[in-house]
């Protein structure tokens, strides 16, 4: 009895650390974030559209159960950019090496157009986050590349338009890469200004590059934490796997 007590704590201890260790509650300007750090060398992070009839996933919960099928866990997953009414991608996407929608960069209304945006691509133990324009002219191939707007952070500058004083607040989710090649993920845990989401990524997490995912349909799938955001039909979604031991 002792030893089964024994295991289950060294198993619970387990399960915070690992949780514990890729996530965090982060406070920045007086408003609370929950960020997620994976190491693109060691880490499977890649992105989901269409299950295995070809119909967009659309939740968290469908991709789940589609990869629970080849054994492989979700360890964490996020709305991974901007989407149409039929859940397709806006802009560039590319998953597996083909690319199923091409680059865009004209001028609009919404976020995605409030140019410069930007790309995060990921390439084998390797991500960044690029502009758009920059990207193209990189001839980068990456094997998943997903397209959102506005960039937050340009080569360590915030993006032009945002105001320290603006009166726009919504919750909001992005992506930045560290110096050192980590992928930070960071999810609003209410409403706060664009201004303020790119100064955390910029001078609390280290991204010179950064990028918006998304606004209100914001959506976060952390296991560990018991949490899975349902309330929104998601399009492109980014996810981190691994495979479960037989």
């Amino acid at each position: 009895m002792i030893r089964l007590l024994i295991a289950l704590a060294l198993l619970a201890c387990a399960t915070t650390a690992f949780a514990d260790e890729a996530c965090r509650k982060v406070l920045h300007l007086g408003d609370s974030y929950t960020v997620c750090t994976f190491d693109p060398a060691i880490d499977g992070i890649r992105l989901y559209q269409n299950d295995r009839s070809g119909k967009p996933y659309g939740s968290f919960r469908a991709l789940e159960d589609d990869l629970r099928q080849d054994r492989i866990y979700v360890r964490f997953a996020m709305n991974g950019g901007m989407y149409r009414d039929d859940q397709s991608p806006v802009g560039l996407y590319i998953e597996e090496g083909r690319q199923q929608r091409a680059i865009n960069v004209n001028k609009g209304w919404g976020n995605f157009h409030l140019l410069p945006n930007g790309v995060f691509y990921i390439q084998p133990g390797h991500a960044g986050i690029m502009e758009s324009k920059a990207f193209v002219a990189s001839g980068i191939k990456p094997f998943y590349a997903t397209q959102s707007g506005p960039m937050l952070v340009i080569d360590g500058k915030l993006h032009p338009s945002f105001l320290a004083d603006s009166t726009s607040f919504k919750t909001r989710n992005g992506v930045g890469v560290s110096a050192d090649g980590k992928v930070i993920f960071a999810v609003s845990d209410g409403a706060v200004r664009f201004h303020d989401f790119a100064t955390l990524f910029r001078d609390d997490l280290g991204c010179a590059n950064a990028l918006f995912l998304d606004g209100s349909i914001s959506s976060l799938d952390i296991p560990e934490w018991q949490r899975r955001d349902e309330l929104f039909p998601l399009g492109p979604i980014i996810a981190v796997t691994a495979l479960l031991p037989d």
